[in-house]
């Protein structure tokens, strides 16, 4: 231990201890809090960890216990040996999940390398709207989709009617719709990871390799791909357990031989342990994935030692390849603004009036004075805000403090409390509802000895768990750029740790945290998959309400509450782009959870 030198004021002046290295990589000292002060870590880290076991580790553990209950052994003998139905949902939901990262990664790969190193014309109105697919909540994108190209959807009524066929032409359905669904939706996933290796990624590598001889298909074998590698390895992440994770494409488009799926029939039909089952199968298949990821990310180093400047956007000076991008551009604008403009058709449309024209034949406004005007539909609306706020609430709390925890203290277990908070991140919302019904069916000391099933409790808790993540990672991330010299300036100055951590560590923390508050408000106004699951008649959240509007053919009501998600998060959006100018690190933390 060493101590500062002795001023006249050396007596107000806590001593400090050199700390380990952080993550990061980098050193500080800190100063220390008392005679107690090797035990603050665990006296903060202790009601935190607590708070990650309660609601995420033991939910986890009676999900578990229920599968392996008095009907235990029938159960996965059945997953194990029974129709087969058990077997096929599992090898339909890794089959469409690798297939998604491929084409999302073809998808993502190659717009990202249009867009950073080509010039072209339309190229500016591309980057400006090709993040769109982000904007749409899981339902409404599938159901804008199943709008646009099922068989009864605008674009194959179009072509038949063009063509004068029987049948509409090319429509999807089955696994094929639930591909093209999650292709849409989850491309910016390899797109953002792609852009930002791109720009950071020295163009003097590659020139070096085609000055030695290389041809383009060797230096992407080996210059580009193992560089791009830790994107890839995180967008194929997030793409992975995000379609393993997907309920809503399957169930709009008919796959009823996916996990998810089943684990939403089982329960419907009253079979908590079987549904357990197919809970716990699921949990450790995204685990497993999980760790087997980072693992193959961490084997060797990606980072070049070269010192070369950001690459730069080559002209396109054919004329030919001019007029051909002109046109790409605008097919490409097209597709990718026709879903969103499809909800807004739709959300006009009089409810029961379409049945067999390619649009809608006749246009109200009464769906959005409704909406807002009646009681019954007006209550799903109020449900999503106030329990999604409340969720936000606790995300913000327990996620600002477990970053502090994870970047700033030195305690034993700090590994497993970043492994526990980013668990939940890594179930399927189908699975997290799950947990929650086996954990909080009867009462315990985490829920007071309260029955939280069936009550509006359940549902903003099953948002914290779900979301906690994306507050976290957007916190840790700007904490990481955060110099920790200046909190221990202000300590050094006689600040209590709360006061110091309040007034500097915090606010310079703020970008970040109202960005990742911000992605877990929006992305709890839009929950459907835990949502459907554990909700009553009473705390129908808004995505509820869509599904159970589409059911009941009120079509143009469903869009109109579309319309209203979608509109939220382009404000959102706006108001993250707006903080993200605030520091680097709220644009590391965005574009993390984007």
């Amino acid at each position: 231990m060493s101590t500062i030198p002795a001023t006249p004021s050396a007596a107000t002046v806590p001593p400090i201890t050199e700390d380990p290295t952080p993550p990061g990589g980098r050193r500080f000292r800190r100063p220390t809090v008392g005679a107690n002060s090797r035990w603050f870590p665990y006296v903060l880290v202790f009601p935190l960890a607590l708070v990650l076991f309660g609601y995420v580790v033991q939910p986890m553990l009676a999900t578990f216990g229920e599968s392996v209950g008095v009907d235990g052994p029938d159960n996965w003998a059945s997953f194990l040996t029974g129709d087969g139905v058990a077997r096929s949902a599992l090898l339909t939901s890794l089959m469409i999940s690798a297939a998604s990262v491929f084409l999302c990664g073809v998808v993502g790969v190659a717009m990202a390398f249009l867009l950073k190193r080509f010039s072209f014309p339309g190229r500016r109105l591309i980057e400006a709207i090709i993040l769109v697919p982000a904007a749409l909540p899981p339902l409404i994108g599938a159901i804008s989709f199943q709008l646009l190209y099922s068989e009864t959807g605008i674009l194959p009524r179009a072509l038949q009617q063009l063509f004068g066929t029987e049948n509409p032409v090319l429509p999807f359905s089955g696994i094929a719709g639930v591909l093209v669904v999650h292709t849409f939706t989850m491309y910016p996933f390899f797109y953002l990871a792609t852009s930002a290796a791109l720009q950071g990624m020295d163009p003097s590598v590659e020139e070096a390799a085609y000055n030695l001889g290389a041809g383009r298909v060797r230096v992407w074998r080996t210059v580009l791909l193992p560089m791009l590698t830790p994107a890839l390895v995180s967008a194929s992440l997030l793409v992975f357990m995000t379609s393993l994770a997907s309920y809503t494409a399957p169930l709009l488009f008919g796959v009823d031989r996916t996990m998810t799926m089943q684990i939403y029939i089982n329960r419907t039909n009253g079979d908590l342990p079987m549904a357990s089952t197919y809970a716990s199968v699921l949990a450790v298949v995204s685990v497993l994935f999980l760790l087997g990821m980072r693992w193959y990310e961490g084997r060797r180093s990606y980072r070049s030692q070269s010192k070369g400047t950001a690459s730069h956007r080559r002209e396109v000076t054919n004329p030919l390849g001019r007029w051909l991008a002109l046109l790409a551009s605008l097919l490409a604008v097209v597709v990718l603004l026709a879903p969103v403009a499809t909800i807004a058709l739709v959300a006009f449309s009089e409810d029961g009036t379409w049945t067999t024209e390619v649009i809608p034949s006749g246009y109200t406004t009464q769906n959005f004075v409704t909406i807002f005007t009646d009681e019954g539909a007006y209550r799903p609306i109020l449900n999503s805000l106030q329990m999604s706020l409340l969720a936000t609430v606790g995300c913000v709390v327990v996620g600002v403090l477990i970053a502090y925890a994870v970047r700033r203290l030195s305690f034993r277990g700090r590994g497993l409390l970043d492994v526990a908070v980013m668990l939940a991140w890594a179930l399927p919302g189908t699975v997290v509802a799950i947990n929650l019904i086996s954990a909080f069916s009867t009462g315990n000391a985490f829920s007071f000895g309260q029955v939280l099933i069936g009550t509006f409790w359940i549902m903003p808790l099953a948002y914290f768990v779900r979301f906690l993540p994306l507050v976290f990672r957007s916190s840790s991330a700007t904490l990481a750029q955060l110099d920790p010299s200046l909190e221990e300036a202000a300590r050094n100055l006689g600040a209590s740790w709360w006061r110091a951590f309040g007034t500097v560590t915090l606010r310079l923390m703020l970008p970040g945290v109202l960005a990742g508050a911000l992605l877990a408000f929006v992305n709890g106004v839009g929950e459907f998959v835990a949502s459907v699951l554990i909700y009553t008649s009473e705390t129908a959240p808004i995505s509820v309400e869509i599904n159970n509007r589409m059911y009941s053919f009120e079509v143009g009501t469903a869009a109109a509450y579309g319309m209203l998600q979608v509109v939220l998060i382009f404000v959102v959006m706006v108001l993250s782009g707006r903080l993200q100018s605030g520091g680097r690190a709220a644009k590391e933390a965005v574009k993390w959870t984007a």
